[in-house]
């Protein structure tokens, strides 16, 4: 059985859908904050890492990965807003701009590591005040990255266009994945 180490919905969506539906989730307990006076890529990676370490101390299955995801306007990193004001703020600054999605994973198969990340470029629309009132008073920014998820572009059509994995920009970079857990046999 494959631990999946996330309370995202999204991950627990794209790890049904396109690796298996035999995993369970348990939920990391670490404290993310210090990562992020790291360089954007090191931050991801390593608190990434720090989930699948907190696993491994909690669970004794064969398998277990973890992911991290963050947004990066220029130098700085957008984690998940603090409030529908953060949000605001996150969105306001995105509006027009192109950004950076980076999610690293990490993955423990029998005692094998792979830590690996994946970029992805998503280019938003300009966005009224009135359209990030109304997405953000939807309730969905608060809980991603960025303040915003590309599954909820068709409602809000705030991103014009995204350059690489699609599956990397909801958090979860499932080819990559796919492409390791058969490196190490996971799965055929």
């Amino acid at each position: 059985m494959i631990i999946l180490g996330s309370q995202s919905p999204r991950r627990q969506y794209l790890m049904e859908r396109d690796i298996t539906k035999n995993f369970a989730v348990v939920v990391p307990n670490i404290d993310e904050s210090s990562s992020y006076a790291l360089r954007p890529i090191k931050a991801v990676r390593d608190i990434a890492y720090r989930k699948g370490q907190d696993l491994l101390s909690k669970v004794e299955e064969d398998t277990i990965i973890t992911a991290d995801t963050i947004v990066v306007l220029g130098k700085e990193i957008l984690g998940k807003p603090a409030d529908a004001e953060d949000a605001k703020r996150m969105l306001t600054k995105l509006s027009g701009k192109t950004h950076k999605v980076i999610t690293a994973y990490y993955i423990n198969h029998k005692g094998k590591e792979i830590l690996r990340d994946e970029i992805s470029f998503v280019q938003f629309n300009y966005l009224t005040p009135q359209i990030i009132d109304k997405y953000v008073a939807s309730g969905s920014p608060l809980d991603k990255a960025g303040a915003y998820g590309l599954q909820d572009n068709n409602d809000f059509n705030i991103i014009k266009s995204v350059r690489g994995s699609l599956t990397n920009v909801i958090g979860f970079p499932t080819e990559k994945i796919i492409k390791d857990l058969k490196k190490l046999r996971v799965i055929l």
